[in-house]
């Protein structure tokens, strides 16, 4: 007999994974085709197209749903894909688009909640049901669970910690409008952008190479600040010092036994390590289960927490606020 599996769909900034998902979290099939997300309406056009390009290919018999993780805020609730720019909303009813398509049930998601429904049922979550899970990439967001429930809040705009002021002196400003945000301080487009807007101070003093117009990446940051260049230093103090007092202010606000970190800048560990000693022992005295990275495979926490979160809603489980 077959496993009945959920049919899971992640998109990123770069690329969207598909792959059937059962009700362990195994992901047992795996495609990956770059994304488009210049819109949402692009990339709902290239999510339709991918999923059907899957059932052409693939017996998907034993399929019992399908489940969309997106970036942006996402009415799960009503399967509405409220929008990507705050500033710019284009709601798009995308499960009933995916449900009319396929005939199959459709649930959607923000791509950090799937992440933390994985954490919370394969990682750190079975451990103790207190925890904070912080995405580090591209931007910075992450999600609470207490005891056992993920927060998603009554507009499911919870978790944007991103938008957490965290240093008050601060001239860079964010996209919402404040100054100081951890996210273009701390984030991988933010340690990025602040390397480009400081390197005219120090043309003749550092040895990275910048072209303008071109993301540096933080493996390139984190390298150069291990050789003592000076405007690494400067970028990465900066950002490890944003981070270290987010995860202190979230720790004060909501005693969570544990924070689990994720995303691509954690990748490789040199992050997380480097945070270890900011981190005030006074403060994390609570924090039992520590600071980390993530366990789980980067690769497959996505898809594992996408398909968990359909199981979820398929079978009426889900312990979501």
């Amino acid at each position: 007999m077959q496993k009945q599996t959920i049919l899971a769909v992640d998109l990123g900034g770069t690329k969207v994974l598909l792959g059937e998902v059962d009700h362990a979290g195994h992901v047992l099939t795996r495609e990956k085709v770059a994304s488009d997300v210049s819109s949402q309406a692009a990339a709902t056009q290239l999510l339709l197209n991918q999923i059907e390009h899957y059932f052409k290919q693939h017996d998907t018999s034993h399929i019992q749903a399908i489940a969309l993780d997106v970036v942006g805020r996402v009415n799960s609730a009503t399967g509405v894909w409220e929008e990507i720019d705050p500033a710019d909303p284009h709601p798009i009813a995308l499960s009933q688009q995916v449900q009319d398509r396929f005939h199959l049930p459709c649930f959607i998601g923000n791509d950090v909640m799937v992440g933390t429904i994985a954490e919370n049922l394969l990682g750190i979550g079975t451990v103790t049901k207190n925890f904070i899970y912080l995405a580090i990439g591209t931007g910075i967001a992450g999600r609470i669970v207490l005891n056992g429930q993920l927060v998603n809040g009554p507009d499911y705009d919870a978790g944007e910690f991103g938008h957490m002021v965290v240093d008050q002196t601060s001239t860079v400003q964010c996209v919402c409008g404040r100054y100081g945000c951890v996210e273009p301080l701390a984030s991988g487009l933010g340690m990025s952008d602040r390397t480009h807007e400081l390197y005219p101070q120090y043309m003749g003093k550092t040895q990275l190479q910048i072209t303008p117009g071109q993301r540096i990446g933080t493996e390139t940051l984190f390298a150069a600040y291990d050789a003592g260049d000076p405007l690494a230093k400067r970028v990465v103090d900066q950002a490890l010092l944003g981070l270290a007092n987010l995860i202190m202010n979230l720790t004060r606000a909501l005693n969570p036994e544990a924070v689990r970190l994720g995303g691509g800048v954690t990748t490789g560990g040199w992050l997380v390590a480097h945070l270890q000693p900011l981190l005030k022992p006074l403060t994390m005295r609570f924090v039992r289960e520590g600071v980390k990275n993530t366990a789980l495979e980067p690769n497959s926490v996505a898809l594992q927490g996408c398909g968990l979160y359909g199981f979820e809603r398929l079978e009426g489980s889900e312990q979501h606020g």
